[in-house]
């Protein structure tokens, strides 16, 4: 003996069916709804009760789009002809667009900081918020790599720091590293000793890796750590050291925007006034780097010169990168450092 459903679910199950099936291309008639409730909830309906639901619904904020029409019909005992409202291509008007969705979802995809099993499952909570059309146009989504991070817990350690951030509490964790077996191993001090206490400030995405910005308890300035590299983290009872004291923060509060602009491969020393010269087709190589934020000067067919503020590792590895097309003018002791490890390298690759 088969149970019925109790009338309660209708309204659930139509707003269930709205949010599946139904967008700005794909509306729904009632119908539609009525095949729909038989087929997947095994529930039939006439159509006064889907108008009824939908009104309950509307009434309780859903923003439900709708054609309405006007028909004509005869009025059996007068025989005058009465105006009848009719309701139909019914669609769940969603608060996130598929194109915002994708583009949520591509980012995930491509993220070697998240854990295989974890990313698949954040990708299906993100489809789920669209309908069945949606899903049918990001199959791709199945392909996605394993070559990831193997620490399992990301989570943890997002869900950990962001406790310790908010209480202005220390942590200690082991941080690891990659060797030959393609396995993370934690990383040992110099002391021998395996744990990192930090004063935890913020954390960051940057060219698809997240990072914790920091203070390594044994010194005063500040650090960037991989949160997918962090493991076994403990909240301490002591307080962070304020972030205005630290070397390098100008004695201001961290300033996110202007932290992450300084530090484009996110090198954690001060940042300095840099000048290069660059040719014409790096601008927009130069834009993507370091941003808006950057003085262009003294153009000409050749080149032209930019001066930002970054630090100098970062600077560094950005000219080396794009070498000969980014020459270091200043400070001095930078361009001159830069130019004698393109020698060094000039000069093992001659051996060969």
């Amino acid at each position: 003996m088969t149970l019925q459903k109790p009338k309660k679910m209708i309204i659930m199950n139509i707003l269930d069916i709205l949010r599946r099936h139904s967008d700005a291309e794909h509306r729904l008639s009632q119908k539609d709804i009525i095949d729909i409730m038989k087929k997947e909830h095994d529930m039939v309906i006439d159509r006064k009760t889907v108008r009824r639901n939908i009104l309950t619904l509307l009434e309780c904020g859903y923003e439900i789009e709708y054609n309405e029409s006007v028909r004509l019909t005869q009025d059996l005992q007068t025989g005058e002809a009465e105006e009848t409202y009719v309701w139909s291509d019914f669609y769940l008007s969603k608060d996130i667009s598929d194109s915002e969705l994708r583009l949520l979802i591509d980012s995930l995809m491509f993220s070697k900081s998240i854990p295989y099993n974890d990313c698949k499952e954040l990708i299906e909570k993100l489809k789920s918020l669209s309908n069945i059309h949606f899903n049918s146009h990001v199959s791709y989504t199945s392909e996605i790599t394993y070559d990831r991070t193997d620490n399992k817990h990301l989570f943890l350690n997002i869900e950990l720091l962001s406790e310790a951030i908010d209480k202005k509490k220390k942590v200690s964790f082991n941080y690891t590293e990659y060797k030959t077996d393609k396995k993370l191993h934690i990383k040992t001090h110099a002391d021998s000793s395996t744990e990192y206490i930090v004063s935890p400030y913020q954390m960051a995405s940057k060219e698809g890796k997240y990072y914790l910005i920091c203070n390594f308890d044994k010194y005063d300035d500040i650090s960037n750590y991989r949160i997918d590299r962090i493991m076994n983290i403990k909240i301490l009872d002591e307080a962070v050291k304020p972030f205005e004291k630290l070397k390098g923060s100008n004695g201001q509060r961290l300033n996110l925007e202007k932290y992450m602009n300084e530090r484009v491969y996110m090198f954690s020393d001060e940042s300095t006034k840099v000048k290069f010269r660059i040719s014409k087709p790096m601008i927009s190589d130069v834009i993507d780097v370091f941003g808006k934020n950057v003085a262009f000067s003294d153009e000409d067919k050749n080149g032209v010169s930019v001066t930002v503020y970054t630090n100098k590792a970062a600077m560094k590895q950005f000219a080396k990168s794009f070498a000969p097309d980014v020459i270091v003018l200043e400070p001095h002791d930078l361009r001159d450092n830069i130019r004698n490890e393109l020698k060094t390298a000039i000069e093992k690759y001659e051996k060969l």
